[in-house]
């Protein structure tokens, strides 16, 4: 007997995306595994495995570029949306998906504007770069680091100008991690934040002295670790689907919801770093774990920008990790693991002494209130490296030379200085800018998040977090890139991006 069956058919337009989906997917395989090598590359690596890892980087770049721009996917494509006009041909698709088919349209179409020699050959460059890097930071040594620096320079130019840029190079490089920002957003927005913070800087510092001392000592790395773990168990952080290692330069790696993973280190002195480190990463992974996983190898599997990504670390770190109610919960349980070190210590000390103001060499240990000088400074100096007007071996003194200007301290070796970060050795010029962006987008999504959440602070000093994290994959995650970073702001605050969101916190809670 015939079974009576009300299956609906997929639409045409529903088969020709699925497949162009699965042909993303196996690519986005490809590239997950290229940053298993680098999480790898990172940390249990051997040194002298460095070369091959270098040729494993080069081939799977290769073998992913071919990929995304062979005829495979470009027909594929094509049958959703024409490639040349943008004109989409899949009108009947969801909402949700005609944003991915023209996502899909303009990735391959910046794809397309990289040979596959140059991929190849940027992987490679950078694997070898930094391992120069982490050599160079050791032996405090910039020549180490500067035959290939200035390689990379000259390569990351010739990549924007693959790119293609209206008005300056470095607006190709910055639109690879934030779509659409340009040196004339930039600067001037830089430029006003930095007349905000130093005379507020000034003010912090005519208040008078606080005292972190009881902060400051030999800690045992496990009792530190232990407590961190627990603090990101809290938050949402599955460990069946992340783990926590160390590396020199912590950082996080999302291969796919179900693997992101942190890293973290030690700082030799003060005790909350390592917390305020893990809590960071945590907030990148936290996006990562929650975006849907059935929509991986989509652009509605991905984040919006890496703006929008540090808007997710810093909204952690910053205004729950370093608040009150925070601390309040986690004091006792501080006191606990280390006793005999706080007993004195009250709960207002411990919070004015975490939020302690004061000018440092290292941009990751930096307060909030200095932290952006740290970006604003390495954004001047990389715009001048890609436009031309400075060479690589006047990286250090004119590094110096910012800080001076800035901060008002000078490091005493290239150690604490132009050679702490990672992110030239890994090409990534262009990135440093979404920092500041992005707590000044964290600034915006909290003030949005404590309205809608009246008593959001005794939730959180009763231990509950979890609220928040269902906030923020709700709010955020779940969107993939649907929406840009702006649109997104609007969606979730109400109002339009505004950088005066950042100083208004800055100076209520400062002043």
């Amino acid at each position: 007997m015939k079974k009576n069956s009300n299956t609906t058919k997929p639409s045409a337009s529903t088969l020709a995306y699925n497949n162009l989906h699965a042909i993303s997917r196996e690519i986005t395989h490809i590239e997950s595994t290229s940053h298993l090598l680098d999480w790898d590359q990172e940390t249990y690596m051997p040194p002298g495995a460095a070369a091959h890892r270098a040729e494993q980087l080069e081939a799977l770049a290769g073998i992913a570029h071919q990929k995304k721009v062979g005829s495979s996917f470009k027909n594929a494509l094509e049958k959703l949306i024409s490639v040349k006009s943008g004109t989409l041909k899949a009108k009947d698709l969801p909402t949700r998906q005609q944003a991915a088919v023209r996502l899909w349209r303009k990735d391959f179409l910046r794809e397309k504007c990289l040979p596959q020699s140059f991929t190849e050959k940027w992987a490679k460059l950078t694997s070898t770069a930094i391992n120069a890097w982490k050599k160079a930071k050791t032996d405090n040594n910039f020549k180490l680091f500067l035959p290939l620096l200035t390689e990379l320079v000259d390569l990351a130019r010739k990549k924007a100008d693959y790119l293609t840029y209206k008005n300056h190079p470095y607006d190709a490089l910055m639109d690879l991690y934030e779509p659409e920002l340009t040196v004339e957003k930039v600067t001037p927005l830089f430029t006003q934040l930095r007349k905000q913070i130093v005379p507020l800087l000034k003010s912090i510092k005519a208040a008078g002295p606080i005292n972190d001392a009881f902060l400051n000592g030999t800690w045992s790395h496990e009792l530190q670790l232990e407590f961190s773990k627990k603090i990101l168990t809290n938050i949402g952080y599955d460990l069946q689907y992340g783990r926590i290692d160390l590396s020199s330069h912590p950082f996080c790696s999302g291969m796919h919801p179900t693997d992101t993973r942190v890293t973290t280190r030690f700082h030799p002195t003060n005790l909350i770093s390592c917390v305020s480190t893990l809590l960071h990463e945590a907030g990148h992974a936290l996006y990562s774990m929650g975006i849907p996983k059935e929509e991986h190898g989509s652009p509605l599997g991905e984040a919006v920008s890496m703006a929008l990504h540090e808007s997710q670390s810093r909204f952690w770190e910053i205004f729950i990790g370093q608040g009150r109610p925070f601390w309040s919960h986690y004091l006792p349980k501080l006191k606990a693991t280390f006793p005999g070190k706080f007993d004195k210590v009250t709960l207002e000390q411990f919070y004015k002494a975490i939020n302690k103001v004061t000018p440092s060499l290292i941009r990751v240990d930096a307060d909030e209130v200095t932290y952006p000088l740290h970006v604003i400074l390495r954004y001047d100096l990389e715009r001048k490296l890609i436009e031309g007007s400075m060479k690589t071996k006047e990286i250090p003194d004119a590094w110096n030379a910012g800080m001076k200007e800035l901060l008002g301290i000078t490091p005493p070796n290239d150690q604490q200085g132009c050679l702490q970060d990672i992110h030239w050795a890994m090409g990534g010029f262009g990135y440093f800018p979404t920092y500041a962006l992005g707590t000044m987008y964290a600034a915006q999504l909290f003030s949005s998040f404590a309205k809608k959440h009246k008593g959001w602070d005794k939730r959180v000093a009763n231990g509950e977090l979890l609220f928040i994290k269902e906030w923020l994959n709700k709010e955020i995650h779940q969107h993939g890139r649907q929406f840009t970073s702006f649109e997104l702001i609007k969606r979730v605050t109400g109002k339009e991006f505004d950088a005066g969101a950042f100083t208004s916190y800055l100076k209520e809670k400062y002043l």
